[in-house]
């Protein structure tokens, strides 16, 4: 089993090229404004990402094959309708998502769980609230800042096109076979 402090692996779910560079440019907008993204958070090699699962524990070869076991059910379409703001002052887009990504997430949920992973309690099945992670520390007047720039890119059509397994302390990421 992998575990440390602040360590996470994640079961993120990756978009196509266009909705990339639309999330990155919000991103520089926000870091322009002196407010902390994904693009300067930690090692600063993060990719805009809808996560599946949090891994606390795991045994990365054993998650590896269980979701290499899944079915491949394909890309979809997302629809970013506003913000989300978590406690200490993370701050994310709202996904409108097709009904079935939701038992998606619950399967994934299970399949490294029987894996032997540790899932963060938030991705329990239907504790899952879909989001992009925009900014990293957000509270108070930035929020506001945030919560604008935000509104300001909205409507905001993206398509989900390939996962991945990609390590939080390090941005290492291990390509799956397709989307489960």
């Amino acid at each position: 089993m992998s575990q440390a402090v602040g360590v996470a692996l994640a079961v993120c779910l990756l978009f196509d090229r266009r909705t990339e560079r639309l999330i990155r440019e919000l991103w520089a907008r926000l870091e322009g404004k002196g407010i902390r993204t994904l693009e300067s958070h930690t090692h600063g090699r993060h990719h805009p990402h809808l996560s599946y699962a949090v891994l606390l524990e795991w045994d990365l070869a054993g998650v590896r094959t269980a979701l290499g076991d899944l079915p491949d059910k394909g890309g979809f379409d997302v629809s970013f309708q506003g913000t989300v703001a978590f406690p200490r002052g993370r701050a994310a887009l709202a996904p409108a998502v097709p009904a079935d990504v939701a038992t998606r997430q619950e399967t994934v949920a299970g399949v490294v769980v029987a894996a032997g992973a540790m899932l963060h309690r938030h991705y329990l099945p239907g504790r899952w609230v879909p989001h992009v992670s925009v900014a990293t520390r957000a509270a108070g007047p930035a929020l506001a800042i945030v919560v604008k720039e935000v509104a300001d890119v909205l409507p905001l059509t993206g398509t989900v096109e390939r996962a991945a397994l990609i390590d939080s302390s390090t941005g290492q990421l291990w390509s799956l076979p397709g989307v489960p």
